[in-house]
């Protein structure tokens, strides 16, 4: 089975900085680690390549430095890895970054199978799965809790929704966002770091792509356009109350009437 796997580099923390005339986070040269969700979708595909074989390949979309969560996925036991890199892809919203992503996909070639997790850290929208799969034309199921068959031409899985738990044969090829906690993920092997340290990633830019209509990609191809966004404002303000409990008791309780908190 060729599966692809979707992962990305987010911030590794919340310090973070916003560039103010665009009004998106500035990632070059920031902390960052693999978008905690990616790992479930690694590991999915990790265990359906040991029960079914095949290859995997990760692919990834940001700047030079987004490399590191693929030589991460290396080391995890991925077999190839992507990148998509290009300034004319700087500021995509979701719909312009599933678009973008589509079209590697393209490039890359034919998988049977496509995972993605259920979101990421720093976006938390869940939707650009669903968007790249509508945008190849392939079948998708979201909410994946647990693979359930493999069949010759079809994946059967299970599906957490809101009101129920849903099974359904998915037919190849076709794209699943997973979610957290179906297989628990494994580390990365520090001898494969060592085995894959030379191993080539594969760089995908604008000009790779069969499509080369620049409005559809980065802030031409949004049409979301962020009207403000800002780091939260930190407050370790605090108050120290001392004296018995009833005292102690009191002066919270009156506290949190000021504050219209109760």
């Amino acid at each position: 089975m060729n599966i692809l796997v979707c992962i990305k580099q987010v911030p590794g923390s919340n310090k973070v900085e916003v560039d103010e005339k665009t009004g998106v986070l500035k990632r070059d040269g920031v902390d960052s680690k693999m978008n905690p969700y990616d790992l479930f979708a690694l590991e999915t595909a990790l265990r359906i390549k040991e029960a079914q074989g095949g290859s995997i390949t990760a692919v990834t979309m940001g700047p030079k430095q987004a490399e590191e969560v693929i030589k991460e996925a290396f080391m995890m036991g991925v077999d190839h890895g992507a990148l998509i890199s290009d300034r004319k892809f700087a500021g995509a919203d979701v719909l312009a970054t599933s678009y973008t992503i589509s079209q590697s996909v393209k490039k890359l070639g034919n998988f049977d199978l496509i995972l993605c997790g259920k979101q990421t850290t720093d976006g938390d929208t869940a939707q650009v799965g669903p968007e790249m799969a509508e945008y190849l034309d392939i079948p998708h199921v979201a909410n994946v809790t647990k693979i359930v068959e493999y069949r010759e031409d079809a994946i059967v899985v299970e599906m957490d929704m809101p009101n129920t738990i849903e099974v359904a044969a998915v037919k190849y090829p076709c794209l699943l966002t997973v979610e957290k906690d179906i297989f628990q993920p494994r580390l990365p092997s520090y001898k494969r770091k060592v085995a894959t340290k030379d191993r080539e990633i594969t760089l995908i830019t604008f000009s790779d792509f069969e499509d080369q209509d620049i409005m559809k990609y980065g802030l031409n191809g949004s049409p979301t356009q962020v009207e403000r966004i800002f780091p939260p404002a930190g407050n370790d303000k605090r108050e120290m109350f001392k004296g018995s409990s009833t005292q102690v008791v009191h002066n919270v309780s009156s506290k949190l009437i000021e504050l219209k908190l109760v």
